[in-house]
């Protein structure tokens, strides 16, 4: 069973360049706390919200790396990420609820509609809360 995430835990995109782990922020209204921060549940996926830039993104599929890449006479070149995801975390789980949503474990993805797929790295507790 994986464990249970909570604010500051780690997360990374496919696409970001270089690929390097930012922190999720989880916004606190009335959410249990799992280590001494508030737990996560699968809504929390709003871009700039809880989820913050990766920094540059690589894919051509994004069109400001397109545009980029077009000017640049073909050579992929990286622009400013601005993560646009439009659903929540999946799976989420199964038996656990946070605010009355399946809780978030480091076992779900989010998908950016650029094509990047969005993990989670390190849970930000001490990991000894295990969901299914």
């Amino acid at each position: 069973m994986p464990p249970l995430v909570s604010n500051g835990a780690m997360i990374s995109c496919s696409m970001a360049m270089p690929p390097a782990p930012v922190p999720l922020a989880v916004v606190p209204m009335g959410t249990p706390v799992s280590a001494g921060t508030p737990a996560a549940n699968i809504q929390a996926f709003v871009p700039m919200t809880n989820i913050p830039s990766f920094g540059a993104c690589g894919t051509p599929s994004n069109p400001t790396v397109a545009a980029a890449t077009s000017a640049a006479m073909g050579v992929l070149t990286p622009a400013p990420c601005v993560p646009v995801t439009t659903s929540p975390w999946t799976p989420g789980a199964m038996k656990v609820t946070i605010n009355g949503q399946p809780a978030l474990h480091t076992g779900c993805t989010a998908m950016c509609t650029w094509g990047g797929v969005i993990s989670i790295t390190d849970p930000g507790n001490a990991g000894t809360v295990a969901v299914n």
